[in-house]
């Protein structure tokens, strides 16, 4: 099992910044591809982006392609999400998870799962 928190979220003007952290604990990180997801109000999860264990693959959705970057340092136990020229609609909860094996874009891949933290973007 492992538990992930996540980190760094809050409220931005739309054009600015934020990076979210997610912190692993539990069983061995390097073990786990991750990924982000994030849900706005009324809509479904969406993937957002995705890293190989190693941190040589990573996947993007094609709304954050060339704005959000995904990176993971396994020494520390964390993946982070950095997310510029934020948008009015990025406003979500963003999920962190992680599962064993390769990436996924669907979110029933993974079986690990962050409570969440909240993006605010005013336009």
């Amino acid at each position: 099992q492992v538990q992930l928190v996540e980190s760094g979220g809050g409220l931005v003007q739309a054009g600015e910044s934020l990076r979210l952290s997610c912190a692993a604990s539990g069983r061995t990180f390097s073990n786990y591809a991750m990924a982000w997801f994030r849900q706005a109000p009324g809509k479904e999860r969406e993937f957002v982006a995705a890293i190989s264990r190693s941190g040589g693959t990573t996947d993007y959705a094609d709304s954050v392609k060339g704005r959000f970057t995904i990176s993971r340092d396994n020494a520390k136990n964390t993946v982070y999400l950095q997310m510029n020229s934020l948008k009015f609609e990025d406003t979500a909860v963003y999920y962190c998870a992680a599962r064993s094996g390769a990436t996924s874009k669907y979110s029933y891949n993974y079986n690990h799962w962050g409570q969440g933290t909240q993006v605010t973007v005013s336009s």
